[in-house]
C-alpha cells in the first residue's frame, strides 16, 4: 500500500497546485470548489493507504522477488442467496417514484431502502 499512498499523494499534490493556480487565475468559485474537493478526496485515499501500510506492513505484491503462490489461499467470504438486494432495489425505485407522485410513496420507498441496506450490512455480521 506504500506505492498507492505515494501515487495518490502525487495526485493530491497535483490537484493542490492546479487549484491554487486556477483560484488565482480565474476567480471562479465553482472550479475552485471542484478542484478543492478533488484534492481532499485524493488526500483521504492517500492517508488511508499509508495507514493501511503502517498497520499491516508490506504485501506480497511489494516484494520484488515475490512469487504468485505467496498470495494464494482463501480470498474472502462470498455470501449465498440473499433477499436484501431486491428489497433495496425496490425501495430505491419506490423512493424515486415517490419524488414524482407524492411524499407518501417516497417515505415507503425510503423505509424499504433503509431496511434493505441495513439488512445487507448486518446479514452476516455474526460470522
Amino acid at each position: 500500500m506504500k506505492i498507492e499512498a505515494y501515487l495518490f499523494g502525487g495526485v493530491a499534490a497535483f490537484f493542490l497546485v492546479v487549484d491554487v493556480v486556477y483560484a488565482l487565475w480565474s476567480l471562479e468559485p465553482a472550479g475552485v470548489a471542484a478542484l478543492t474537493v478533488s484534492f481532499l478526496m485524493a488526500t483521504v485515499v492517500s492517508f488511508f493507504c499509508a495507514m493501511n501500510h503502517r498497520r499491516r506492513g508490506d504485501r506480497p505484491e511489494d516484494d520484488k522477488g515475490g512469487e504468485v503462490v505467496q498470495r494464494s489461499g482463501r480470498l474472502d467470504f462470498f455470501p449465498p442467496k440473499s433477499g436484501f438486494p431486491p428489497l433495496t432495489a425496490l425501495g430505491a425505485a419506490l423512493a424515486g417514484l415517490g419524488i414524482v407522485f407524492g411524499a407518501w410513496l417516497f417515505f415507503i420507498g425510503f423505509g424499504l431502502l433503509v431496511a434493505g441496506a441495513f439488512g445487507m450490512v448486518f446479514e452476516f455480521s455474526d460470522r
